[in-house]
């Protein structure tokens, strides 16, 4: 795949505008927090029709009838075209959809039964309702499985539920949560099981905090939740599946941080307009400074990180359409190169700006707040290193062994 084609260019140039007409408006009111952002995700879905087709192919597939289009695998050009175009204004609605519908309802979808995915998963699916996923801990953010310290021990036909967490996404508004925590049996912390559980907002010793200050992403809310003696029967505990809850985890990391691909592209390719419209129109010396070979030079760089950072995409893309996922080291390496590129394509928009690039009413200061997460969230790039470096000594270690 070298470009998008004919009907992506369709279902990309409807989502933007969309966007220009519903997000824009509302951009201040989204970087103060006065405006949460799921009604204008559920605007989009409604737009679009994406509630009534995540419904029919909920209910087709419950029916045991032939999945339908979105469930067996749409087109994933469909799903990330959204992705791009919601990032070049709002990078945080796509966080907060993405945790929503990916992360907790594609947990629930693929780890629950028939009839917790009716009880919570449909909701989710339709943005009826909103979902958080519950894994980062204060003092455990990069040694999330090994350090976690929220707990569940057996009492009579259920589970007690005791911990925190904290930078979750949609947190403060969550209708349902989906929490990872350890079985408390009396082996080392480390060595416990992970269980999976569903609660729902409002279930007694649950606290949800209200949003946190943070750098950039201000149009996802992030929190904290409390977890004090909160009792849930055996009907909210997910079924472990291969690799218990862990691999659960595993998997949507992947999932996350392909995705960061996408997100990032949409910032670059946001930065890029908006810097080439400025070197046109801003004169110095009485020329515009797109005639000076130092703007020139970053203008350059930013089209190679574009170019690099859709190829990216691309490649993900055939990927999806050929059937297979990526690794957790391919997905790593993408988000690695994406985030950071997305980031110093930014700085560097801010810094062509010149004084006008600090001032929020030019919008490349809100976008350079909201690529500096990037290399943060879904695993900083530090851990992003760390699985691409230890699949390659692994390759490595193999191709030996068979020599």
């Amino acid at each position: 795949m070298i470009e998008w084609s004919g009907d992506d260019l369709m279902i990309r140039d409807a989502v933007r505008g969309w966007v220009d007409a519903e997000v824009r408006p509302h951009l201040d009111a989204l970087e103060s927090g006065e405006l949460p952002p799921y009604g204008l995700l559920r605007n989009l879905y409604r737009t679009f029709g994406l509630d009534e087709m995540a419904r029919s192919s909920f209910h087709a597939r419950r029916s045991g009838e032939r999945k339908a289009e979105g469930e067996r695998g749409a087109d994933p050009a469909m799903t990330l075209l959204p992705v791009i175009e919601m990032c070049r204004v709002a990078p945080g609605l796509v966080s907060a959809l993405g945790v929503s519908l990916g992360l907790a309802a594609g947990t629930i979808m693929k780890r629950g039964t028939a009839e917790q995915r009716r009880r919570w998963g449909l909701d989710l699916l339709t943005l009826d309702k909103v979902g958080a996923w519950a894994i980062t801990e204060t003092g455990s953010g990069s040694d999330a499985f090994g350090g976690m310290r929220t707990t569940a021990r057996r009492s009579g036909d259920g589970y007690v539920i005791d911990g925190a967490k904290t930078f979750i996404t949609n947190g403060p508004y969550a209708d349902t949560v989906v929490l990872y925590c350890k079985l408390d049996d009396g082996r080392e912390p480390r060595d416990r099981e992970i269980l999976t559980f569903v609660l729902d907002r409002g279930m007694d010793g649950l606290e949800q905090t209200g949003p946190l200050r943070k750098m950039g992403l201000h149009s996802s809310p992030t929190g904290e939740l409390f977890l004090d003696g909160v009792r849930a029967g055996a009907d909210r505990l997910l079924a472990s599946g291969a690799g218990g809850g862990k691999e659960s985890a595993r998997q949507n990391f992947v999932t996350e941080r392909a995705g960061v691909a996408a997100m990032a592209l949409g910032v670059i390719e946001e930065c890029l307009k908006l810097s080439v419209e400025y070197a046109r129109d801003r004169e110095l010396w009485g020329r515009p400074i797109g005639d000076f070979q130092l703007i020139q030079l970053k203008l350059a760089t930013m089209e190679v990180a574009r170019l690099n950072v859709q190829n990216l995409v691309f490649r993900h893309v055939e990927m999806q359409r050929a059937g297979r996922s990526p690794t957790l080291a391919e997905a790593s390496a993408m988000k690695l190169y994406a985030a950071r590129a997305a980031s110093e394509v930014a700085q560097e928009a801010v810094q062509l700006f010149g004084g006008n690039g600090y001032m929020s009413e030019y919008r490349v200061e809100q976008l350079a707040r909201d690529a500096r997460s990037f290399q943060i969230y879904a695993g900083t790039d530090e851990i992003q290193v760390t699985h691409i470096a230890r699949d390659l000594l692994s390759r490595h270690e193999e191709d030996d062994d068979e020599h």
